[in-house]
């Protein structure tokens, strides 16, 4: 990471320290009801990340938006997280061009100290999807939510029964890319910060 790309995270992050908000949308999918994957435009191989995988599409590229190189940051640090496990979707060329993490209960202390009080802690009967990235050349080929949607039947493999993942209130995109892979909002979360102070709070939704 360039000194100047660093010393704009930093400022971006004490600025979001001094005041902001934002909300953001909890959504949740209920295994025990079948659902069939949607379709993608092209055929997919989701799998976990093996270690001699090319992430390439997460790389940093000096010519990209700010927004979209905080992305690809984000991506990479969640990498250095050892959080487990991260999903990959392979498309026909075998190049990687989606990730997710699917996060079980055992992992709620990684996830506290990752992300503070930002997700409920997950009961034994859940699993949580989060850091979903499609590669910007693969983009408007409906790879997140079929994706989306098959990592969350491995959910039953760590026991759980219920699936849950969140989304910003302006990302509609994605809001409609996790209805489309079985998701329907159960509760809203706001989050915000006032001089330096956090606070995280949730509402179930009726």
């Amino acid at each position: 990471m360039g000194s100047g790309t660093g010393r704009r995270r930093v400022w971006q992050g004490v600025r979001v320290r001094l005041y902001s908000r934002r909300e953001a949308v909890g959504l949740r999918r209920d295994l025990s009801v079948p659902f069939m994957a949607p379709p993608a435009k092209i055929p997919l191989i989701v799998r976990p990340l093996r270690p001699d995988d090319d992430l390439s599409f997460i790389a940093e590229v000096p010519e990209l938006a700010p927004q979209a190189a905080r992305q690809r940051i984000d991506q990479r640090l969640l990498l250095t997280a050892d959080i487990p496990t991260c999903w990959i979707a392979i498309d026909p060329d075998g190049t990687a061009c989606y990730m997710q993490w699917l996060i079980a209960p055992r992992d709620n202390a990684l996830v506290r100290a990752r992300w503070g009080g930002l997700f409920p802690e997950l009961q034994p009967d859940e699993a949580l999807l989060e850091g979903a990235y499609t590669a910007d050349s693969h983009r408007g080929q409906g790879i997140m939510s079929h994706a989306m949607a098959r990592i969350s039947e491995r959910a039953r493999d760590l026991g759980a029964q219920h699936v849950i993942t969140f989304v910003g209130l302006e990302n509609v995109a994605s809001l409609k890319g996790c209805e489309r892979a079985g998701f329907a909002p159960y509760v809203k979360r706001g989050d915000s910060w006032s001089l330096f102070h956090r606070r995280v709070r949730f509402q179930p939704l009726t």
